[in-house]
């Protein structure tokens, strides 16, 4: 009883919050109702959505060529967003332009089994030992922020 209440709580916990490169929130809504929140979430935050590739729908056409290596994991839906926040952009190149490698930013929405997972590289894992590593980690709190408001706004 006790491992079955652990393992349902586990389950809940919005975001995967380890030290790997990839920050994971989890949301257990589909990923269009989950895209839009997210969307507005970052706008509103000041990161500004310059650019939404479908992954999902621009590979899907080489379903027959790839055979049994396509979509192995059985994914739904492969989306993501390309932001940027000029202010950002400017800091980061004033301390390390080699981190402008980092612009813009991005993440990738992916669904399986109805739900939807975030998934953003961490700016702090890329600018380990930059002179930008302050801001890289003013970013990622503030992406993260933004991220975070969504998944609460969206329930989970």
């Amino acid at each position: 009883m006790i491992a079955v209440l652990l393992f349902a709580l586990a389950g809940m916990s919005p975001v995967y919050a380890d030290q790997s490169g990839v920050r994971v929130w989890h949301i257990g809504k589909d990923l269009e109702t989950s895209y839009d929140v997210v969307y507005k979430s970052l706008e509103n935050n000041k990161f500004f959505v310059v650019f939404e590739p479908d992954i999902q729908g621009n590979i899907s056409g080489f379903a027959e060529r790839w055979g049994d290596d396509y979509n192995r994991n059985r994914l739904e839906g492969i989306r993501a967003m390309v932001f940027c926040n000029g202010w950002y952009a400017n800091a980061v190149s004033n301390a390390d332009p080699d981190m402008l490698a980092l612009c813009p930013l991005h993440i990738t929405l992916i669904q399986k089994d109805g739900a939807t997972r975030v998934l953003f590289v961490r700016p702090t894992a890329v600018a380990k030992g930059s002179k930008a590593m302050s801001v890289a980690t003013e970013i990622e709190q503030n992406v993260a922020k933004a991220i975070d408001a969504a998944v609460q706004e969206l329930g989970q």
